[in-house]
């Protein structure tokens, strides 16, 4: 069935699938603000996917998708969900560059492991409450976007959904350790460059905003506490359940399960001993993970077709150096979706027929590092390149935040800060070599 071609028409549900998460929040906001009209155009588009894929016996190709990567990716991140929203931080101190810099900081380590969306909402409502009283907030939301938002996952399987594809393809979950020094250039320079631009701005800060800014002070409070030991146990059973400890999980792929199993005990753990009161207050709806798992239960479906067509055609499409997965699985990351660019040029790289001494999760390391690093950097690029990216803008513009436009974003914050330090980080790290 491998050397079957697989004809190029087979990638168009696939390509209108992320074209209707491009496009229809920017041009169609009302058809796409319902969730059920997001499943109907994933049924849609997935139908001829499936049918195709059965009818040519790729049948099996089709259930490991939904079965081995879609469920645990919606399981992981459903649980997170539930459990990170059962964390509620409350608080208004005084908004110095010095303490907002510290909102980053701790959000750029939580976002490895609590996920990027759960560091994102737990901490982006008290960024904007202890900033509520400055004028001059704008670029504060946009490096949260930058940075606790994406560039902040990179260390764990947990961070973003990207890594978690990759760790279900057999990179090891203290593998990702080893992007530190990445992940700290990385975040370091987007402090560092808030720091002097938040400096700037709070010079400009009319007196009276200043003044009422140190007057108005809440001490900051942490309600939800036990959901930590929830998420613990999410993070032990990612490192702890999987071939490498368990070698009957290689025997029997339905052993994998195990782990899922865990992780939505967990969730339900949360679910149970979390007073009501907290996740009201943390404005918790199920809207946002029924989003995810009906445009990813579409992207997984379509998907395969691509996958296939990669494997078949890998050898001619040029790709094979680390910068160029890089800036290739950046660029896709950019426009459409982190998740699915990095699986989709994971299988190129997989049938390039490039071999390291060292291979990771089937390719070489290099390969990975940088599909890696191009999948969870340039998701910041734009509001549709990450999940929580639009959350956030929603959130600042319900608090009044003028937020920049789809495009005006990127002018005016990720072409000239982001993209310079993603090149850097480039040039340093990722050798053409």
């Amino acid at each position: 069935m491998h050397n079957k071609v697989i004809p190029l028409y087979t990638l168009v549900p696939f390509i209108l699938m992320l074209a209707s998460i491009a496009f229809f929040p920017l041009f169609e906001q009302k058809f796409w603000h319902k969730n059920s009209n997001k499943l109907l155009i994933a049924a849609i588009l997935s139908l001829p996917s499936a049918a195709w894929l059965i009818i040519n016996g790729f049948e099996f190709r089709l259930l490991e998708s939904v079965l081995f990567d879609y469920l645990p990716f919606i399981i992981l991140i459903g649980s997170l969900f539930v459990i990170t929203g059962g964390i509620f931080l409350t608080g208004d101190i005084e908004a110095k560059p010095s303490v907002n810099v510290i909102f980053l900081m701790i959000g750029a380590i939580l976002a490895s492991f609590m996920g990027t969306t759960g560091a994102a909402m737990l901490l982006i409502r008290p960024l904007i409450k202890t900033n509520k009283e400055r004028k001059f907030k704008v670029h504060t939301i946009l490096f949260f976007i930058g940075i606790v938002a994406n560039c902040g996952g990179l260390l764990t399987p947990l961070g973003d959904p990207p890594l978690f594809m990759m760790y279900l393809r057999g990179a090891h979950f203290t593998w990702f350790f080893k992007l530190f020094l990445e992940w700290l250039l990385t975040n370091g320079l987007l402090i560092i460059i808030y720091f002097f631009t938040d400096s700037y701005y709070h010079k400009k800060e009319p007196a009276k905003a200043l003044i009422r800014d140190k007057t108005i002070i809440h001490p900051i409070k942490l309600t939800g506490k036990l959901n930590f030991i929830w998420l613990t146990g999410v993070v032990l059973a990612v490192a702890f359940i999987n071939e490498q400890y368990i070698p009957l999980i290689s025997i029997n792929h339905f052993a994998k399960f195990i782990r899922e199993g865990v992780i939505i005990i967990m969730a339900l753990l949360s679910l149970l001993f979390t007073p009501h009161l907290t996740r009201i207050s943390n404005n918790f709806r199920w809207a946002p993970i029924e989003e995810v798992t009906y445009l990813f239960f579409g992207i997984f479906i379509t998907i395969v077709p691509c996958i296939l067509y990669l494997e078949s055609n890998a050898h001619f499409l040029g790709i094979t150096s680390p910068p160029q997965f890089y800036y290739y699985t950046g660029l896709l990351s950019s426009f459409l979706d982190n998740t699915p660019a990095a699986v989709v040029f994971h299988s190129l790289a997989m049938n390039t027929g490039i071999h390291s001494v060292n291979m990771v999760a089937g390719i070489a390391e290099e390969s990975l590092r940088a599909i890696c690093m191009g999948s969870v950097f340039f998701g910041a690029m734009t509001y549709i390149g990450n999940g929580p990216n639009f959350m956030i803008k929603s959130i600042a513009e319900d608090n009044n935040i003028r937020m920049p436009h789809f495009f005006s974003y990127m002018f005016r914050f990720s072409l000239i800060v982001l993209l310079p330090v993603f090149i850097l980080v480039q040039i340093i790290f990722i050798s053409f070599n």
